[in-house]
């Protein structure tokens, strides 16, 4: 993308307050900052043993490219579902214009879910997250994004096959669960720190059995 096809260009350098003024998307989807496309769900989801029997709900407004972005994960899943299919219309009128009531359908759905898994971890699956931990640590599969990108190109470039991919990718969220896990503390930078609410850990276990619950085997490494 050119800089002057880029709509948001002159926002960026026009406020002193955005600091990157520059974004070359291949960097930031290899440092894992970019959400998962449609595509690169299907095969993750794959990846993790759904099968085309899973019934998917898509948590989201509206979707980047429209529904043609949903080919490829609509064809390896076939039940997908979203909030404007389930309600009756005449239901869902009363929320619609009102975006943070459509989120709230969202995160309803969301935190009632067999598994949860975001394929960006933006504040709504952040609370989503955390409030699954409270409700008794439901699984919610949190997705390094930076390992994906690089199990995926490999899978795509030959380098992996399907099944050393799928492994790969098992391997890497056995600790990426929702299991209990302390919330890590980065010294003097409290912005890299992770969210409370995403793991409000003070509020999942009393004092006398946190050790217990949230031991070395559980533990997220304090920095």
């Amino acid at each position: 993308v050119k800089l002057f096809d880029d709509k948001y260009f002159w926002f960026r350098y026009a406020f002193p307050w955005w600091r990157e003024k520059e974004i070359v998307s291949e960097e930031r989807r290899a440092q894992g900052l970019c959400p998962l496309t449609p595509e690169e769900a299907a095969l993750v989801l794959q990846a993790f043993g759904f099968d085309n029997g899973t019934q998917i709900y898509i948590a989201s407004g509206e979707i980047y490219g429209g529904e043609r972005r949903l080919t490829v994960l609509r064809a390896a899943f076939p039940r997908i579902v979203k909030k404007e299919m389930l309600l009756d219309p005449e239901d869902l009128r009363q929320f619609q214009n009102h975006s943070s009531q459509m989120a709230a359908l969202d995160f309803m759905v969301s935190t009632a879910s067999n598994i949860f898994v975001p394929t960006y971890d933006g504040n709504m699956a952040k609370l989503v997250e955390g409030h699954r931990r409270y409700l008794g640590f439901k699984k919610t599969i949190q997705l390094d994004r930076k390992r994906l990108v690089e199990l995926l190109d490999l899978n795509q470039n030959g380098t992996l096959l399907w099944d050393e991919f799928a492994a790969a990718v098992q391997l890497a969220h056995e600790r990426r669960m929702g299991q209990p896990g302390r919330r890590r503390v980065t010294a003097d930078k409290p912005k890299e720190e992770d969210y409370f609410y995403a793991n409000p850990q003070e509020c999942l276990c009393e004092r006398t059995s946190c050790d217990d619950l949230l031991g070395p085997g559980n533990s997220t490494e304090l920095q």
